[in-house]
């Protein structure tokens, strides 16, 4: 079964770009992947202090 992802653009300073491109080449993973592995750990985080995020159809609906 395919998972469906959210395609979006994002702009990072060049000294924050050259950073996790170091962590990312550091864990042999693509930028791409280091970014979504960091966006889930802070998720991760996030939830552990706050409780889960409830998301709802419509938060998941694309635009």
């Amino acid at each position: 079964m395919a998972v469906i992802k959210s395609q979006f653009t994002l702009r990072l300073n060049l000294v924050d770009h050259a950073k996790i491109k170091k962590i990312a080449e550091n864990e042999n993973r693509s930028m791409t992947n280091m970014i979504e592995t960091l966006i889930k750990q802070k998720i991760q985080q996030f939830e552990n202090e706050n409780g889960e995020i409830t998301v709802t159809d419509e938060d998941i609906s694309q635009e």
